[in-house]
């Protein structure tokens, strides 16, 4: 299971990131480690000690339960629940609180986009 969260851990540390249009290496200097230190940390190299994970929620802004959010494991044991489907990839509660979070013109603009694309992949 170490294993297995240390690579979600990972993917979860990336999509974050680049979310923010951060490098590695400014993410690094924000928890003072090397940028290969993160490289090891988003391909599950490494784990991240308890310190090092609350100094990354804070930089990114993102509460610590966001790295554990839909993790298979975490799901299973918490909530009794073994069914997988390809969505759970997606952290919905965290897409739905930073949506909310948006000013109502912010809102238009990100609809306007998401209607936009699903007109283009109808036509492509």
């Amino acid at each position: 299971m170490e294993d297995n969260f240390n690579k979600h851990l990972g993917k979860k540390l990336r999509i974050r990131r680049l979310s923010l249009g951060l490098t590695q290496t400014k993410v690094a200097q924000a928890i003072n480690v090397t940028f290969q230190q993160i490289q090891k940390y988003e391909k599950g190299t490494n784990g991240v000690s308890s310190n090092r994970l609350m100094q990354l929620a804070q930089f990114l802004k993102v509460p610590i339960i966001y790295f554990f959010e839909d993790f298979r494991e975490f799901k299973d044991v918490n909530e009794n629940d073994a069914t997988v489907n390809s969505n759970d990839d997606l952290n919905y509660s965290f897409l739905s609180r930073t949506f909310s979070s948006l000013s109502k013109l912010q809102k238009e603009k990100i609809l306007q986009i998401l209607n936009n694309t699903s007109k283009f992949e109808r036509v492509g």
